[in-house]
């Protein structure tokens, strides 16, 4: 009991983001808890009659924080000398006896300053340390001020990929960096944004070559919103890692505890494998773009009731309307169009006054840009910053999709359609392609590689399609995923008085939708080999293989 009372007293925490001091003062509580059952024990709730000398060998003064808020050190070293206070009482009540607490005679290291920019071995040496903690800032790599720019530039020693990291990925690389050659555990609350989609290979690939890693542990996604009434609720992980072999990783999954082989940067039980963005697929499949961009400032656009009433004033431009189709339109049954006038003639355009009235407005709205490149677009206001037209029907993919959805509702457009750069599109796309995308196969994928954007998947082309593994199936096997795939689409029309957003509803979806998608399924995995009872973190684990074998193929 004293061996362990001596180690609980030789432990040191730094929390080089600790705000107020919640993590160093709960951590701080809680090994005094320890000690003081260790009290117990150790005097069976009594003093001996004349010992004098104070049983408390943990010290706040174990305790070392950094902040930036001035004011937030000073509540932070206060909330430290109350928590000591308190536990001091508790020693108290055990033992019966009083144990004088003021004047203080411990000290809260806490430090005011940029812990981006400090040194941390002058606060405390690497090797004195065991645990590194905390909740380090969530700030989006679009919504950094130039300051917390440079903070991440600095940190990441100017890396190219700087840029797109959020804010908190930079306590990751200084920790990961400040262990090196010592034994010492970190552990950081992040954004998950951080584990997904295009951050993922700049944040741990260097952290992983640089200074050999191993994440101990994991906590996958989950809610985290605090009481303040304006706080919005992100999407969280706590990653734990040191720089040793540690014990079987584990992986904390809502109510599940898994032992694994090795924890990735995706939080899965796979090898250190990370998926980078190409241009290309990665198979041989058609290639997938972003719809059109028009930079109109609404001027070409119209819901169905403005385009009636613009047709009456311009009769003229009635043949130049298209439905218009984003993820709203496509997934709620929206109806808006769009004035395509790509191909209309200078003569045809002077013959149509209202309409050279909406060309002149997007010509100033591009000439007011900020942006060189808008203004060089307000020389042709005719035409859209992107046009991507196909030639023939194709397979449309919502960007953004709410994540309660199990699949994200994609479908075959007619090319009468123009969809906007808010969706990605597959031009020579066919039903097998539209079965495999629709999978749970894929749809496991994209959880994992996508980035999201609070509660929505972001759908990449250049990180989640272009890097899809697909499977090599047997015209057998390709047959099949073509029945279930059009199985998908009839029971869709059954209900055409329902939106896909009410069809992939998980309180609403129709049974025999359900059914066609366990169909479609279980004949995609077919086609890959892999087992129905297969978890999802297992198929990713295996499309992340073959991915492997694919990049080695193309080295």
């Amino acid at each position: 009991l004293r061996a362990f009372q001596d180690k609980l007293a030789s432990l040191t925490f730094l929390d080089p983001a600790c705000g107020s001091g919640n993590f160093l003062t709960e951590s701080y509580i809680c090994l005094r808890r320890l000690e003081n059952r260790v009290i117990k024990d150790l005097t069976g709730g009594q003093i001996k009659l004349g010992e004098v000398q104070n049983p408390v060998k943990v010290s706040i003064s174990q305790f070392y924080g950094i902040e930036i808020n001035d004011f937030a050190v000073t509540v932070a070293k206060t909330a430290l000398w109350i928590a000591e206070s308190q536990m001091l009482k508790d020693t108290e009540n055990i033992l019966y006896m009083q144990i004088d607490f003021l004047p203080l005679k411990t000290n809260a290291y806490i430090h005011e300053g940029n812990a981006l920019r400090l040194d941390w071995g002058d606060i405390i040496p690497a090797e004195k340390l065991n645990y590194i903690m905390g909740n380090p800032p969530f700030v989006g790599s679009k919504f950094m001020s130039a300051s917390q720019r440079e903070d991440l530039q600095y940190v990441y020693e100017n890396s190219k990929n700087a840029g797109i990291l959020d804010y908190v990925a930079g306590w990751f690389y200084k920790a990961a960096k400040f262990i090196y050659g010592f034994e010492c555990h970190v552990a950081f609350v992040s954004t998950n944004s951080i584990t997904q989609g295009e951050q993922v290979a700049p944040v741990w690939k260097p952290i992983f070559a640089n200074f050999r890693i191993t994440i101990e542990f994991a906590y996958r996604t989950f809610k985290w919103g605090s009481e303040a009434s304006k706080n919005a609720l992100v999407y969280c992980v706590i990653i734990g890692f040191c720089n040793k072999t540690p014990n079987p990783p584990v992986i904390y999954d809502r109510d599940s505890t898994i032992h694994v082989k090795n924890i990735n940067a995706y939080l899965i039980d796979a090898d250190n494998i990370f998926v980078e963005s190409r241009t290309r697929p990665i198979c041989d499949v058609p290639e997938i773009g972003i719809g059109n961009k028009p930079i109109d400032n609404g001027n070409y656009l119209f819901s169905e009731g403005e385009m009636v009433e613009f047709i009456t004033k311009e009769p003229l431009s009635k043949k130049y309307f298209r439905p218009w189709i984003g993820a709203n339109e496509f997934l709620y049954g929206k109806k808006r169009f769009v004035l395509l006038l790509n191909e209309c003639s200078p003569a045809e355009l002077r013959a149509m006054p209202e309409v050279l009235k909406r060309i002149e407005a997007v010509k100033e709205f591009r000439l007011s840009s900020k942006s060189a490149g808008t203004r060089k677009l307000a020389e042709t206001p005719t035409k859209f910053h992107v046009t991507n037209l196909p030639n023939s029907n194709y397979i449309i993919i919502p960007e953004a999709t709410i994540s309660t959805r199990r699949y994200i509702p994609m479908g075959f457009m007619s090319n009468n359609n123009i969809c906007s750069n808010l969706v990605k599109i597959m031009p020579n796309a066919s039903i097998y392609h539209f079965g495999v995308l629709e999978s749970n196969v894929h749809m496991a994928w994209m959880r994992t590689t996508c980035g999201y954007y609070g509660p929505s998947y972001r759908y990449s082309k250049d990180i989640v399609y272009n890097n899809f593994p697909w499977p090599s199936p047997t015209p057998e096997q390709k047959a099949r995923i073509e029945e279930t795939a059009q199985g998908i689409l009839d029971a869709r029309a059954k209900y055409p008085d329902s939106s896909l957003a009410d069809l992939y509803d998980p309180l609403t979806m129709p049974r025999d939708l359900y059914q066609a998608h366990i169909a479609n399924n279980k004949a995609v995995m077919a086609a890959y080999g892999f087992d129905t009872d297969m978890t999802e973190p297992e198929c990713v684990a295996a499309l992340m293989k073959m991915y492997q074998q694919l990049i080695a193929l193309q080295s």
